[in-house]
């Protein structure tokens, strides 16, 4: 079983990307415990919270497609690393702003647009570099082990994160994250694998409409696509708005934030597991669908929670339903898709994936005030549990793959 899980690791380049992308990971989920926290400190505003993920977020619905087009026409190492070195500015940046006490709200919302346009562009990349570090048959386990950096990530960096913050300060937050990101250039750095784009006289509409096309005939591709932009514009709001539930539901403070976070990764790194152990299995699609049911109840009975305890047990249970459709539905992408064309394809998917997070960030950031967080989060509950008994017995084609 364990063999299994960690299969992909077989392959030196794979390898060394995830070390890299692990270690800037950290660095990350470092900077947004600071950030989310210092948001809500200094504006006071659950609008402003979500405007800044909005913020964050939107620069990857906007401009993915053109991510994509680049990834199919340009070496993806050369487009990493021009998005890493964007990233490492702007913490930097962010952590000298605090330095000298002049960081205002502004400042972390313009930062967080800049972020956002590096990883549109260097999204797309990313997942279309991968299925080129392994073979076709480990592309499922590939994509579960990224899912485990990422989510590892969760749990260390928060922990880290709020160790910073309240020992040291945000600005250890943000200047860590900035270092994080020589790990992952020297990591692109020593990479083997080389992407040779074929030539091209294709404009890049043009380019662009051939990816939107692949994925409208595609089969049950264009559900995946719509299954992927609803789960996140539901479900990611959760971790977004869990500031709000530390300080304002619970009374607490940065501490319970970070044990939040932490538990919520941590189930996300034991769903991963699970994906990855089970490896190429059979009816990935009802396997997303099942789990699709499961978040979604989760979500709703979180937000209902009354306490601590409950309320941890069921964000680790909500973490492991998450990642499990996300592996699982990406997967899918990936197996379906031709290698010419993954960059745009691909493109495509980080829009749906990554777009629907700033729209359902910034409307729950909008209807929180109104109706009140527990109550916002458990209708997005239900209507996840609502999407997958619908692709469960009406859309059935993706429940057929």
């Amino acid at each position: 079983m364990l063999r299994r899980v960690f299969k992909a690791f077989g392959y030196r380049d794979f390898r060394l990307l995830w070390g890299g992308a692990c270690t800037s990971s950290v660095g990350t989920w470092m900077q947004k415990v600071a950030q989310s926290w210092l948001v809500l400190s200094i504006s006071g505003s659950p609008f402003l919270l979500g405007l800044d993920a909005f913020l964050g977020e939107i620069p990857i619905f906007l401009f993915s497609l053109v991510g994509g087009v680049v990834a199919d026409r340009v070496e993806r190492r050369h487009i990493l690393l021009a998005s890493q070195y964007i990233q490492m500015t702007c913490a930097f940046v962010l952590a000298a702003l605090i330095g000298f006490h002049v960081v205002q709200v502004w400042h972390i919302l313009v930062l967080s647009f800049i972020t956002g346009f590096a990883q549109a562009f260097g999204g797309p990349a990313y997942q279309a570099l991968i299925p080129m570090l392994v073979d076709k048959e480990d592309l499922p386990n590939a994509i579960a082990l990224n899912s485990i950096q990422f989510n590892l990530a969760r749990v260390i960096g928060p922990v880290l994160g709020g160790l910073a913050l309240t020992q040291l300060g945000a600005v250890w937050c943000f200047g860590l994250n900035g270092l994080s990101f020589v790990a992952v250039i020297v990591s692109l750095i020593r990479l083997q694998a080389r992407f040779v784009p074929e030539r091209t006289g294709a404009t890049m509409l043009a380019s662009m409409g051939q990816g939107i096309r692949f994925v409208r005939h595609q089969g049950a591709m264009a559900s995946l696509i719509v299954l992927a932009f609803c789960m996140t514009a539901l479900a990611i709001p959760m971790i977004t708005f869990l500031p709000v539930f530390a300080k304002d539901v619970f009374r607490r403070g940065p501490t319970v934030f970070t044990i939040f976070l932490s538990v919520s990764g941590a189930g996300s790194i034991t769903g991963a597991l699970i994906v990855a152990g089970l490896g190429n299995i059979q009816n990935k699609g009802r396997v997303a669908l099942t789990m699709l049911l499961a978040l979604g109840t989760g979500i709703a009975g979180f937000a209902l929670s009354k306490t601590l305890l409950l309320s941890c047990i069921l964000l680790f249970l909500t973490g492991a339903s998450l990642i499990a459709v996300f592996a699982t539905i990406s997967s899918l992408v990936q197996l379906i898709t031709a290698n010419e064309m993954r960059g745009r394809v691909m493109s495509v998917y980080n829009v749906a994936f990554r777009g629907g997070m700033p729209f359902g960030s910034l409307l729950t950031g909008w209807l929180v005030p109104v109706f009140s967080a527990p109550s916002v989060l458990a209708v997005n509950g239900l209507l996840l549990v609502g999407l997958g008994l619908y692709f469960l017995t009406f859309e059935r084609r993706v429940a057929a793959l």
